[in-house]
């Protein structure tokens, strides 16, 4: 027996209390933050995250894109990038621990609380998926700036683009800050050593520790190349304003050249 899981990067947030709200099925466990639904009638899974993911479990194609359709009326600035994962959890009776691969995991025996564990970990790796195109966005439009400062000395930017663009970097910022949970262990994970192990090995397969530390050190370079950014617009700005102030003395002595 085989479980197909498919995360998707739907929008940046959802309202997670509206949605529970109006979704009208019983959630089997849910937070502020995140909802799972054990819906057994027609032997489907699916977890929701405030963070704007998705990830179904034995969804066909009509019902996922259904759900989709449904759920973005509680999202918060839709994401058009077709960021999606799948994984499949298989169930082999004749093994005695879970067994983590690239393209699936093997258990002895399926439940909720695996369900969860490995859904919440393709749900991470999707939106540091999401993350990493934003990173790669903003490293590729600060090259083109530096590219101008080597080859030309200066940068051709307005202090209106570029306050637009730091605040570009720090929206970005800020929502991964906002969403640094998602690298948490569940709580469910504390009391059993098997669950803590799978997940450790879950979050190892899709490397979700390590693409997180590149994911900062990027943005780290980022903010790093505002702050020379900033302090040659400065220096522009100052130029101008000391010619600004040479132009005004000069008219005024002019005037009292001609008034004399």
């Amino acid at each position: 027996m085989q479980i197909k899981i498919e995360a998707i990067q739907v929008a940046e947030s959802f309202n997670i209390k509206k949605f529970r709200a109006d979704f009208q099925t019983e959630a089997y466990s849910g937070s502020i933050s995140e909802v799972f639904y054990n819906l057994t009638e027609n032997n489907r899974y699916l977890y929701v995250f405030d963070y704007g993911v998705v990830v179904f479990g034995n969804y066909d194609t009509i019902a996922k894109s259904e759900f989709v359709n449904f759920i973005k009326t509680y999202a918060t600035t839709l994401v058009e990038l077709n960021l999606v994962e799948e994984y499949q959890i298989s169930i082999d009776k004749t093994i005695l621990k879970p067994i983590v691969k690239n393209s699936y995991v093997a258990v002895n025996t399926i439940d909720s609380t695996i369900l969860r564990i490995v859904m919440l970990n393709i749900g991470q790796s999707v939106a540091l998926d999401y993350y990493e195109v934003l990173t790669d966005e903003l490293i590729s439009s600060s090259k083109h700036y530096i590219l101008q400062l080597e080859k030309q000395g200066k940068i051709s930017i307005s202090k209106t683009n570029l306050l637009k663009y730091i605040g570009k970097v720090l929206n970005v910022k800020n929502s991964i800050v906002d969403n640094l949970y998602i690298l948490d262990d569940p709580n469910m994970v504390w009391d059993s050593d098997e669950l803590s192990q799978l997940n450790r090995h879950l979050k190892a397969n899709f490397d979700i520790n390590t693409r997180f530390k590149d994911l900062d050190y990027r943005l780290q370079i980022v903010e790093n190349n505002l702050t020379l950014f900033t302090d040659v617009l400065n220096v522009r700005e100052s130029s101008r304003l000391e010619w600004f102030i040479i132009i005004l003395i000069i008219f005024e002595i002019i005037i009292s050249l001609v008034y004399r």
